[in-house]
């Protein structure tokens, strides 16, 4: 199976303080869905926003799609993200848009024509349990209801790799676990799938993901699986 991810002895510093990150080497094979956990400052989100190419490393080489994405030219970094759905964590809704033109934005940036954005808007809008608040603002919807625009957001083009951040952190149970089997079937679709949680009950959900486990900016893999990821049963 390809990767679609390659870390080589990665590390990430802010400014002149110690590495948040220090000597990432992984791999992440395409189509498989990986689990992110560790403590609270272990360094979750900076990895993933190595990820989503948000931030660029002190140090190391990673590799995305096959390309350099540390040498990457600027100009070409818009592409490359197209290819990533992401759901942050404080979900960066554009406030003066509704959530359905919320969910849509990936559509329009592709491209896709106007007459064929409704349709799957409207799928997504009650996969997530919001059909009647198709219209209403941000400032007017919950918490949770901004999560799950966000991740609406995120997996409706079908990204080839998807990164959340605590994606289920605003929603209650039952919404969570309809979250995660939407990630889920995405997956199985062929998406590569990255989640940042602390829950272990969803962890739980998912056999067949792996698990990456961050603790003080270093990630421990005792088994080598991220080098060698299984094949995932059908």
């Amino acid at each position: 199976m390809a990767n679609i991810v390659q870390f080589d002895n990665v590390g990430l510093r802010y400014g002149t303080g110690a590495e948040t990150l220090t000597d990432l080497s992984f791999s992440l094979a395409a189509g498989s869905f990986y689990f992110l956990t560790g403590a609270s400052g272990a360094g979750k989100t900076s990895l993933l926003r190595l990820l989503y190419l948000a931030q660029r490393p002190s140090r190391g080489v990673i590799r995305l799609f096959g390309e350099d994405a540390v040498m990457m030219p600027r100009s070409r970094l818009p592409g490359f993200r197209r290819r990533i759905g992401v759901v942050f964590q404080d979900f960066r809704l554009v406030p003066h848009l509704s959530a359905a033109d919320n969910i849509a934005l990936p559509l329009r940036i592709a491209g896709m024509p106007e007459a064929e954005i409704a349709e799957p808007v409207g799928e997504m809008l009650a996969w997530v349990g919001l059909a009647d608040r198709a219209d209403a603002r941000p400032a007017t919807l919950s918490g949770g209801e901004q999560q799950r625009v966000a991740i609406a957001r995120a997996v409706i083009a079908r990204p080839e790799m998807l990164v959340a951040d605590e994606p289920t952190g605003n929603v209650d149970p039952e919404m969570a676990e309809r979250l995660l089997l939407l990630f889920d079937s995405l997956n199985r679709l062929g998406t590569t799938v990255v989640v940042a949680t602390h829950d272990l009950h969803l962890m739980n959900r998912i056999p067949s993901a792996q698990m990456m486990r961050l603790d003080k900016g270093r990630l421990l893999d005792p088994t080598g699986m991220l080098r060698h990821p299984p094949a995932r049963a059908q």
